[in-house]
């Protein structure tokens, strides 16, 4: 990693996605009435609407031409927009079954894999207590995973698609608002679709029809300021990745883990046991290690001119 001094906005811009991300079981958790393909289909739709319409009102109606004439933006942009979709959908599944507690292991998989492709892939460096923190956090992850009970599949598919979604926002140079915007025109079509299928077949509920009744003016209430909840800390992220270093987007990402697993224990009720804190406290001290070397270093990297 390099000793320059890191990027302020982009760093407390990442902290506040992740924050935001990991107190969402909550507010998911209030629409547990609702299908989660209905949630993910409206999530999609409504953030669609909000995010095409800044741009068309920032941008004009060129905008969509001038972002797709980018190189590799028209199919790196429908990759990941299918990563984050399939995401999404898993996510609000297993939040609703009664799973936040396998989220957030998921979760705290995948900074150690925005790590490893940090390195492998963009080639950057990590200095000894770097990697002995990702060592240490990585026993932790393993130690969770081994003792956890079950095969992990949600937390695991999880973790590598976002992780692929992060490193394909991180590779296209593309604005974040506006890499966004493709993604959600890629994906409203077949979102809209089923929603109409729902509606017209008994299973939708966000109007009332015959004698199917509606999910009511708090649901449908929920499910559109859902909208800019799913657009606002993904712009965030996107943009924090191509401001600061991947490998440290990875370990700051434990943020919101963290916050899904208090909210799972604390608040929704699951399980957590000694060998789920064992794991978790080798984690923290894995984070407190990094937190420690790359405030010394900034401390002591010089200005950057301008």
């Amino acid at each position: 990693m390099s000793a320059a001094r890191i990027d302020r906005r982009g760093l407390w811009v990442a902290v506040a996605s992740f924050v935001l991300w990991g107190v969402m079981p909550l507010y998911w958790h209030l629409l547990k009435a609702v299908p989660s393909l209905q949630i993910i289909a409206h999530r999609i739709v409504w953030s669609a609407l909000l995010v095409a319409g800044w741009l068309l009102w920032k941008y004009g109606r060129g905008w969509l031409r001038q972002t797709l004439a980018i190189p590799r933006a028209g199919w790196m942009l429908a990759l990941s927009g299918t990563l984050i979709a399939f995401n999404w959908g898993l996510y609000i599944w297993a939040v609703n079954a009664g799973h936040v507690v396998e989220t957030s292991l998921g979760y705290f998989i995948n900074p150690l894999l925005n790590v490893v492709l940090g390195v492998a892939v963009l080639h950057e460096r990590l200095n000894r207590v770097q990697w002995t923190a990702v060592a240490i956090a990585s026993g932790g992850v393993l130690w969770l995973t081994a003792n956890y009970g079950s095969f992990p599949w949600i937390a695991l598919a999880l973790a590598a698609s976002f992780g692929s979604y992060g490193l394909i926002r991180k590779l296209v140079a593309v604005p974040p608002v506006r890499g966004l915007g493709v993604e959600s025109l890629y994906l409203v079509l077949p979102a809209l679709a089923l929603l109409l299928w729902g509606e017209s077949h008994g299973d939708g509920g966000f109007v009332a029809h015959g004698a199917v009744p509606a999910w009511g003016w708090g649901a449908a209430a929920l499910l559109v300021f859902g909208g800019v909840l799913t657009a606002l800390p993904l712009i965030g992220f996107a943009d924090a990745v191509r401001r600061i270093p991947f490998s440290l987007v990875g370990l700051l990402q434990y943020i919101a883990p963290t916050l899904q697993l208090l909210c799972g224990v604390l608040v929704l009720g699951e399980a957590f046991d000694r060998d789920r804190a064992i794991g978790f406290a080798f984690i923290w001290v894995a984070l407190a290690i990094y937190a420690v070397d790359g405030l010394l270093r900034n401390r002591a990297a010089p200005a950057l001119p301008g």
